[in-house]
């Protein structure tokens, strides 16, 4: 099964460190937040990827090379400009026959890849998105309203919400929804539905996080040091 894995955002968030590097290179515990997504893939099974980039691609491209060291096979699909996450795949000069996923070349995750696949299989549908399955304590009680009254209060409640993880797995059949140029949330997605086809929901709870600003980045990168110091004193 063939995994494509899109880095080819200028991740202006996170200036000024990405004015040089790509966001998917920043550096975490030694090596490339790209290269945690790779090793997890390979860890679920899948070796035969796909690197879409684009904004300082040489960079990645000379990094991982044809993916032997990491015990994979690695092509490139390099964008010119400016593609969004489903233009992305119709850039690739060979579409896929079968199943496969999509993944964020910039965020970090053990989600089991081999175990929504098998999922994704099961449910039939035409696409399967990873949910993360979050929690979020407010700090204060909340009062119940109506008509103008209070009713009653929740004391500290705790939200629920299902995260879009950006975590796809599809069949072929979705290159019939996408146009140049879109995002799969926002474009592709309310067309398949509209269309009347199931989008299947694989949710977890394990580890993922999106590396989108320059707090999240320094936060994460001293974690990271912090780990490797202490594993190098043992």
């Amino acid at each position: 099964m063939r995994a494509y894995v899109l880095a080819g955002g200028e991740g202006t968030r996170l200036r000024p460190y990405t004015y040089t590097v790509p966001k998917p290179m920043l550096p975490l515990g030694g090596k490339p937040i790209l290269q945690y997504v790779l090793e997890n893939l390979k860890r679920c099974g899948i070796k035969d990827v796909v690197i879409t980039c684009g904004y300082l691609h040489g960079q990645i491209t000379s990094y991982f090379g044809d993916g032997s060291a990491l015990g994979m096979k690695i092509a490139y699909s390099i964008e010119n400009e400016k593609m969004n996450t489903a233009g992305s795949l119709l850039n690739c000069r060979e579409r896929p026959k079968e199943t496969f996923i999509v993944a964020m070349g910039d965020h970090l995750t053990n989600i089991d890849m081999a175990d929504m696949v098998r999922q994704h299989k099961k449910s039939g549908a035409i696409a399967t998105i990873a949910l993360y399955h979050a929690k979020t304590p407010l700090e204060y009680g909340v009062a119940k309203v109506k008509d103008g009254s209070v009713v009653g209060f929740v004391e500290k409640p705790v939200l629920e919400h299902d995260y879009n993880t950006a975590i796809y797995v599809f069949e072929p059949e979705i290159f019939g929804f996408i146009k140049g140029r879109e995002d799969f949330a926002k474009d592709v997605f309310p067309r398949v539905l509209a269309a009347g086809k199931r989008i299947n929901a694989y949710v977890f709870d394990a580890v993922w996080f999106d590396i989108g600003r320059v707090s999240d980045y320094e936060r994460f990168r001293d974690i990271f040091d912090i780990s490797r110091l202490l594993n190098q004193r043992k």
